[in-house]
């Protein structure tokens, strides 16, 4: 039986199989594809030397290394404020990751992330929020949740529930302590 060499799109030679049975290159050999391209996921990055005064609304996941002002409507993307940058404003995104300094609200649909190098002062609206060791925050913060559903035949303690916030009031008994 002869074996052919081919060439793939790399000019990278391999052995075909029987000419009738071609066999794959190995993966090693077949041409790189950026997951990018498959993924949809496209982001851009606002540079260190870039100042903006304004608004600015996408389609895809931002970084900001840069300064600023105004507010940032990414939808349903993810947002990043990079160690160097510097935001005062409004932002909604999906996830918020802030590593730089920040003044302003942020309303996430997912999770918002103050790391160990940021500098955050304002609110954050979210489902999760996360602030790491070192990292300097003042602020208000609001977590979204879904409404607990009742078993039939359980009521919670403690009073009743606001319909809007599922919050509920709590009242201590007289004689509890309360500790600092």
């Amino acid at each position: 039986m002869l074996k052919r060499t081919k060439k793939d799109d790399n000019n990278t030679s391999f052995t075909a199989g029987h000419p009738v049975e071609e066999k794959a290159a190995p993966p090693a050999l077949r041409p790189s594809v950026s997951e990018e391209k498959y993924t949809g996921e496209q982001k851009t990055t606002i540079g260190e030397q870039i100042t903006i005064e304004g608004s600015i609304r996408g389609e895809e996941s931002l970084t900001i290394n840069g300064t600023m002002k105004g507010n940032i409507e990414m939808g349903k993307h993810n947002f990043t404020i990079g160690t160097k940058g510097r935001v005062d404003g409004e932002i909604h995104a999906q996830n918020v990751s802030i590593n730089g300094q920040f003044k302003g609200t942020v309303k996430a649909l997912g999770k918002v992330a103050v790391t160990k190098e940021a500098d955050f002062n304002g609110e954050i609206k979210a489902k999760s929020f996360s602030v790491e060791d070192g990292a300097y925050f003042k602020g208000v913060v609001e977590l979204d949740r879904e409404p607990h559903k009742k078993s039939a035949g359980t009521d919670a303690p403690g009073g009743p529930l606001s319909p809007e916030t599922g919050k509920q009031s709590v009242t201590p008994p007289a004689d509890a302590k309360m500790e600092k």
